[in-house]
């Protein structure tokens, strides 16, 4: 039988990834599997943490850091150091507070965070309860009118951002969940979508495909994005792009930024890691374009690793979750405190005051 979350903190969680172990014991198995397991065979979600681990750092000593700061700006919004939370659905999975404690840990501990299409709180009800910064993750509609409903609502909400995920327009198979026996459960519903306008479901004529007859007849293209930027003054940034491309592509469109991002391994197995990557699309876009990382990161170190290979900030998505389980808001603020005094530590062995310090000079070849 699973335990009930936390109302402190046990001693023994010394780093941001001793949540994923002790949140077994938290979570119902089949839950468990659904949220740490990845798509196929697992290989993009196993690359995504050997990759980090491969990264070998190179150190400098003797410098000065009398102004040191993990501060940055980010779409003309100012953080206090570059970790975010990534949106998660459907947190009330593992905790009946979900959303709502995981956007009151991010403000406590003055991260940005995400909040999902998919999320089981309303956008409303998360805005309310964050008072840092909020961005929206936007999954398109079947209809343009009920996408910019969403829309409409996050720009009234006080969201600033818009990320639109595009990475995922049919659910991949995620055959570790499906050996669990996991299933959603009924009484848990998206809460942005339930006063939405349902279409009628697609009929296909026999012969047609499901995928790309069904599934993939309302997937969003490049077209979408440009009515959206016509639709909106939200900066816009885009969610699930490994390819330099598609990075370039979203540049020369005029959005604000591109997540790099393989979905925690979630969607098409076989990807690289998202930090493998990185420095591909960013050279791709140049030095100036803001490029954040999702997928794989644990630590502080890992942190530090992706700015190194480009990114001006992260997300962590998975970690949240795990710790939302165990000490639901203590726990998810925890968790960030922990991995941003991990970067203050490992940005002053390596020998970087300032994010801008952090530079492929920063890894060992």
């Amino acid at each position: 039988m699973k335990r009930q979350a936390l109302d402190k903190i046990p001693p023994e969680l010394l780093s941001p990834a001793d949540y994923s172990g002790l949140s077994r014991e938290f979570i119902d198995h089949s839950v468990y599997e659904y949220i740490a397991g990845g798509a196929g065979n697992e290989l993009t979600a196993s690359r995504n943490r050997q990759a980090f681990d491969r990264l070998v750092l190179c150190n400098r000593v003797l410098m000065d850091f009398s102004q040191a700061s993990t501060g940055l700006t980010l779409l003309g919004q100012s953080f206090q150091h570059p970790i975010l939370l990534a949106p998660v659905a459907h947190q009330k999975l593992v905790h009946p507070q979900g959303e709502k404690a995981t956007v009151a840990a991010a403000s406590a501990v003055d991260a940005g965070f995400v909040a999902s299409t998919l999320s089981s709180f309303s956008l409303e009800d998360i805005a309310a309860t964050g008072d840092g910064s909020l961005w929206f993750q936007l999954y398109y509609q079947r209809s343009r009118e009920q996408t910019l409903a969403l829309v409409r609502r996050a720009e009234n909400a006080g969201y600033s951002a818009l990320v639109v995920t595009v990475d995922v327009p049919v659910n991949a198979l995620r055959h570790r969940a499906q050996r669990a026996g996991f299933r959603m459960p009924a009484d848990l519903c998206e809460a942005n979508l339930v006063n939405g306008t349902s279409l009628p479901p697609r009929i296909l004529a026999p012969g047609q495909s499901v995928v790309f007859d069904g599934l993939m007849a309302d997937a969003p293209s490049w077209g979408d994005i440009r009515w959206l930027q016509q639709n909106t003054d939200l900066p816009l940034l885009i969610k699930g792009i490994i390819n330099p491309r598609d990075a370039l592509a979203a540049a020369n469109m005029g959005v604000a930024g591109v997540i790099v991002s393989n979905h925690g391994g979630r969607s098409l197995d076989g990807l690289p890691a998202s930090i493998t990557a990185l420095p591909a699309v960013r050279k791709a876009v140049g030095p100036n374009f803001p490029l954040l990382l999702d997928s794989g990161i644990r630590s502080g170190s890992d942190v530090f690793k992706a700015l190194a290979c480009g990114a001006n900030a992260v997300l962590v998505g998975q970690l949240q979750v795990h710790a939302l389980a165990v000490a639901g808001a203590l726990g998810v603020a925890h968790m960030l405190r922990l991995m941003k005094e991990e970067l203050e530590v490992t940005m002053a062995l390596a020998g970087c005051p300032t994010l801008g310090d952090i530079n492929a000079d920063c890894l060992f070849t």
